[in-house]
């Protein structure tokens, strides 16, 4: 059982997948290729990465990897709280800019869907937070970039002045003055 939502950019979509529990804990199945297949969501997976953020405020973002490696994820929380946010950036998008953001964390076993063409980013809400995702194509440092994290119009909770960024994040340039390698096909 696998619960599906939609969100308000079209082709991000917000998975439950269902936990069977009993006295010893839970069991969860996080990625079935048929089940998906079932539902319309057809992503060959090729990498999975996971990152520990020790501290609360911690910002990574917003990132993409751009064609001819461009990256679709499924992001999860495997422990704490963190608030997961994508922005459009396929140039022509009626959408183009626009944010979505979702609370994931190891209590509500959500999970978010980002294909292709959509910024990525988070900020841990408890320390010791870890994020597990799929990527589906393998990660390529020359197709490597990022956007500044607070130049989207993202209400992340916390003041800018509280974010801990990489040296990578803090140096990205502004949404404004991006120029995007995706563009929009005219569907999500």
């Amino acid at each position: 059982m696998l619960e599906i939502q939609t969100t308000a950019l079209p082709g991000i979509l917000l998975l439950t997948p269902k936990r069977h529990g009993d006295t010893r804990g839970f069991f969860s199945e996080s990625w079935n290729r048929a089940r998906m297949a079932e539902h319309g969501i057809h992503i060959d997976f090729v990498q999975d990465n996971h990152s520990l953020s020790a501290q609360a405020g911690t910002v990574r973002g917003l990132h993409f990897q751009s064609p001819p490696h461009a990256q679709a994820k499924l992001v999860r929380c495997g422990r704490g709280v963190l608030y997961d946010v994508a922005v459009d950036i396929r140039r022509g998008s009626p959408t183009y800019g626009q944010w979505v953001g979702y609370e994931l964390s190891f209590e509500n076993g959500r999970q978010l869907l980002i294909p292709e063409g959509f910024l990525h980013g988070f900020v841990t809400r408890v320390p010791d937070t870890e994020i597990i995702y799929k990527c589906s194509d393998y990660y390529a440092p020359d197709c490597d970039g990022a956007v500044h994290w607070d130049s989207c119009g993202i209400d992340w909770g916390i003041a800018a002045g509280e974010a801990l960024l990489s040296d990578k994040d803090a140096a990205a340039p502004p949404l404004a003055a991006f120029e995007s390698p995706f563009t929009w096909e005219g569907r999500a």
